[in-house]
């Protein structure tokens, strides 16, 4: 069974010509759809009730949320009511529908509110759609009794009033002071303005800073191709092995190659460092910064 959402004018018209269902024949659609699954009886039973799913979604409004979104929402809130609904309980389905419809509506509107998830708790969720109205009859309270509520004070009531702790009545005032910016807004209403974006500082490296490093290591390069040509075919292998490679390799996995001592191989690698050492040093002061 399907709806059309697409256009909430017609719908609410149509809506508004459906039949108003008695107590007797409400019950009767409801335990044909629960004990036989005809849709046609759920049909009836949905459609009759659509008015009052479109008279909660449009309380909603103020959300920001478009309208026909909203009585989406609602839709799917009622044939929940309608797929769970109980008749043996001997409750209305209308009382029991609003529950549905009204869940739905406000998890469409948490979830849309903001990028940031706004809340999931039960307490949250009553936060966010009562703040505003606890807020403003405290205010009036406060005004009629001659008193100024500082801004904790007030949070501190609200907290108290709703049962949430006070951090999250200072996390969701943030979250209902604006819905999401874009960076890429401009900061006027002149086509060329600069966007918000372009107000970020770049955390990344600076130009300068990339051509200096390049130069430095490209130098440096150049200077261990001298200091390392320098070393006579054993020297340059044990370097290769202790410290150019990926993973090195151990004093004595060399030793067993090249018969030696690993002591023996430990005196070779000082002493090629040592001549590096030397011919780095020869060729500029400036090596020794990069020296470990």
């Amino acid at each position: 069974m399907a709806f059309d959402f697409n256009s909430d004018t017609s719908l609410s018209r149509r809506a508004m010509k459906a039949e108003l269902l008695d107590a007797e024949t409400e019950l009767r659609l409801a335990y044909a759809w629960r004990d036989e699954r005809c849709e046609q009886s759920l049909h009836r039973l949905i459609t009759a009730y659509m008015r009052l799913a479109i008279s909660m979604a449009a309380k909603f409004k103020r959300y920001g949320a478009p309208m026909n979104d909203l009585i989406q929402e609602a839709g799917l809130g009622l044939m929940k009511a309608a797929d769970k609904f109980d008749p043996d309980r001997g409750v209305r389905f209308s009382t029991y529908a609003v529950w549905w419809i009204k869940a739905s509506i406000q998890d469409y509107v948490m979830r849309n509110w903001s990028m940031v998830r706004t809340g999931s708790t039960s307490s949250q969720k009553s936060l966010f759609f009562n703040l505003r109205r606890v807020q403003a009859r405290l205010e009036r309270e406060a005004l009629k009794e001659g008193t100024i509520l500082d801004r904790q004070t007030m949070r501190e009531m609200i907290a108290t009033e709703v049962g949430v702790p006070l951090h999250d009545v200072e996390m969701m005032e943030g979250r209902l002071s604006g819905s999401d910016f874009s960076l890429n807004a401009t900061q006027s209403s002149d086509e060329d303005g600069r966007e918000w974006i372009d107000t970020l500082e770049d955390d990344a490296e600076q130009a300068d800073t990339l051509v200096e490093a390049s130069h430095d290591t490209d130098q440096l390069r150049q200077w261990l191709v001298v200091a390392l040509a320098g070393l006579n075919d054993r020297e340059q292998f044990i370097v290769r092995e202790r410290k150019l490679r990926e993973e090195p390799r151990t004093l004595e996995s060399l030793g067993n190659e090249l018969n030696l001592s690993k002591e023996r191989v430990r005196q070779l690698e000082a002493a090629a460092f040592a001549k590096m050492r030397k011919s780095l040093e020869g060729q500029s002061r400036e090596v020794r910064h990069f020296l470990v």
